[in-house]
């Protein structure tokens, strides 16, 4: 199998997971908000999910994705490495997650009292368990990730999102509130953690022969380079997830639901720019060890171009039609989401590219330029959420998101430029064509939008926008359909 069918099988591989995931949880996040949980307890489940998230960075502290990127180099250069480069990280993980545990059970009181939501403290009590699988979860799907066997993070994640909806909503249906749908979180990401951790001690670790000795400063190598690492992945959780707390902190759970819901639509629609950046992004790695940075920059620069053809589109018609989308698919409890949904399209374009590029950094090696921005863009938008946030509302948190992930991906292009010197004048000239593309398709949904009265006229709004984006592209010549047969087929 060449390199482009390798990656056109593991992009499949991965789509179809994240289209389990996705709809799993788009499902759970509709059966919630909809019918079995009020904007109060919706916003209090997802509340504490986002400040879990962000003490699950010390339990992690960088070291899924480094060892994913010495995976993907010593499997192939020296694979006699591997089982040590494992039994590291897993040994320094398991002494973070028991202090982070630890520190937890302790202190989970104090930290809902101080965040101004002490309801939460049983969330967060159950928290160190959410904590544990969560951690091995992703660690598992991320050493997938190295070893390039996506199809096997695909069953990870697929797994974890079908146990989520299935036991949290059965936990909800047995009278346990918000908090039966956490711990349907926990068993969901549990299962996923023992499969996942199954298959790369059977399946991986037991298959490669330990060398003699643990090559001289490996392990060193891998903890300093989860440094920058965990710079990184601590900039990018509290940019996703300081803005959720801090709206509870600031507003109330309502708030929260109402900014929670959209932010989840919008990574519904990201779903496959997510798969196709954790597809490309171990290629990167290889082919820079072989000297074959024109290869890397074709791919690259075309993967951005679809990504662009179908994301700019996509987020002009997710913010003309999320009135009528809200209101009638949650409820009118929900229209309150409507301008952060509409704010938050913006986003959707930003991280696309984004999910695109992000880790094909760290495969490149410059893993230390990407924190440092991410670091000061989510310095930039902890200020701004401070400041927008009780002056203008929700509204304000999806404002700040934008502004600074603006600024984010700029960084992250012009470094991607910096090493695979990316064709500049033809990615302007592709992307003003799809922008003009767009122009058309909005108008023809905004022609249509105020007949929309019911959800069967929204679809049909949606399916106008959409034919009319397809017979541009291929008019274009964007789209090719002979090569969407191909890789389908």
């Amino acid at each position: 199998m060449n390199r482009e069918d390798h990656i056109v099988h593991g992009f499949k591989a991965t789509l179809v997971a994240r289209a389990i995931y996705m709809i799993s949880s788009a499902l759970l996040m509709f059966v919630l908000a909809r019918y079995l949980l009020d904007p109060d307890g919706y916003g209090a489940l997802y509340w504490a999910i986002g400040v879990l998230t962000i003490l699950q960075l010390f339990a992690d502290l960088g070291l899924s994705r480094s060892v994913a990127r010495y995976l993907s180099e010593y499997r192939e250069t020296d694979p006699g490495q591997v089982p040590y480069l494992l039994k590291t990280t897993i040994t320094a993980k398991l002494v973070l997650i028991t202090f982070v545990a630890y520190v937890l059970l302790l202190f989970h009181e104090w930290i809902a009292n101080a965040l101004g939501e002490p309801g939460a403290a049983p969330f967060l009590a159950a928290g160190v368990l959410y904590l544990v699988v969560f951690s091995f979860s992703t660690f598992s799907q991320v050493a997938f990730q190295g070893f390039n066997h996506l199809g096997y993070s695909a069953l990870v994640q697929a797994i974890s999102g079908a146990g989520r909806l299935l036991f949290s909503v059965a936990f909800v249906l047995a009278g346990l509130g918000a908090l039966g749908a956490f711990f349907g979180y926990i068993v969901g990401y549990a299962i996923a953690a023992v499969v996942g951790i199954g298959i790369l001690y059977y399946g991986f670790y037991r298959r490669y022969d330990a060398a003699d000795e643990y090559e001289d400063g490996l392990s060193r190598r891998l903890l300093e380079y989860s440094v920058p690492l965990t710079a990184t992945q601590s900039a990018n959780v509290i940019d996703k997830q300081i803005d959720i707390v801090l709206v509870g902190l600031f507003l109330n759970p309502a708030a929260v639901a109402f900014y929670t819901l959209a932010k989840q639509i919008t990574d519904f629609v990201l779903a496959p720019a997510a798969s196709l950046g954790f597809t490309i992004s171990p290629n990167f790695g290889e082919q820079k060890a072989a000297d074959q940075l024109a290869e890397a920059r074709r791919i690259y620069e075309t993967s951005l171009t679809n990504v662009l053809l179908l994301y700019i589109p996509a987020a002009v018609g997710l913010a003309i039609v999320a009135g009528p989308f809200l209101t009638m698919v949650f409820g009118n409890d929900y229209a309150a989401a409507v301008p952060v949904l509409q704010v938050l399209a913006g986003f959707v374009v930003l991280q696309a590219i984004t999910n695109l590029t992000s880790d094909s950094l760290d495969y490149l090696g410059r893993a230390r330029a990407r924190a440092v921005a991410k670091g000061a863009t989510a310095l930039a938008n902890l200020g701004l959420n401070i400041l927008l946030i009780p002056t203008i509302g929700v509204v304000g948190a999806a404002i700040a998101t934008v502004a600074t992930h603006s600024v984010y991906v700029a960084v992250n292009l012009y470094v991607v430029h910096t090493e695979l010197s990316l064709n500049v004048t033809r990615l302007a000239r592709t992307t003003g064509l799809i922008c003009g593309i767009t122009g058309v398709m909005a108008v023809t949904v905004l022609l249509v939008t105020p007949m929309v009265s019911n959800l069967l006229m929204l679809f049909g709004a949606i399916t106008v926008g959409a034919v009319t984006w397809g017979v541009l592209a291929v008019m274009s010549g964007l789209v090719d359909p002979r090569q969407i047969r191909t890789v389908i087929g």
